[in-house]
């Protein structure tokens, strides 16, 4: 049994044949879309490698069966710059070494974008870890992460960063 959905996956209207009503999001970005950016981590939800937004709320896409998101709008880690110019997460991210081995940040960077997005990051950096303690670090770079959240919230908000302050 074959089932299409519609999906605008980076700003691009896309109709898809799903063989499986099973496939979930992520295997469906990375398999059939090749967007590799967003990561299969644990598979179960845990990691948050498999972050994106969709209708701009963070998932674990690794729980979203694709059936279930007919019709709705997916940003993934590669929709996120503008050509070659970064998000203001991005840009934060490389100024305070957010990224260590590079496997779990599109998920982090997903993250901050919907924290931020959400209202919810705020400039306590304990805030900023509790919304984003459902995506996990394997190198240890919080401190750059918060930092980089703090600084990316601030140039959303206009507010001068605290290095600048």
């Amino acid at each position: 049994m074959n089932l299409s959905i519609s999906l605008t996956v980076n700003g691009q209207q896309r109709v898809i044949e799903l063989d499986d009503p099973r496939t979930t999001l992520l295997d469906l970005l990375r398999e059939r879309l090749d967007l590799t950016g967003t990561k299969k981590g644990c598979d179960r939800g845990q990691c948050g490698a498999c972050t994106i937004l969709a209708d701009g709320k963070r998932i674990n896409s690794c729980l979203a069966l694709a059936l279930s998101y007919d019709g709705a709008d997916l940003v993934t880690i590669e929709g996120v710059a503008n050509g070659d110019t970064l998000h203001p997460v991005q840009a934060a991210f490389i100024a305070h070494d957010g990224f260590q081995c590079g496997f779990c940040t599109p998920g982090q960077i997903m993250s901050a974008i919907g924290l931020i997005a959400e209202g919810q990051a705020g400039d306590d950096p304990e805030r900023i870890r509790e919304g984003l303690s459902g995506n996990l670090c394997r190198c240890g770079a919080y401190n750059g992460i918060v930092e980089a959240v703090l600084e990316a919230q601030a140039h959303s908000t206009g507010a001068k960063t605290r290095d600048a302050a």
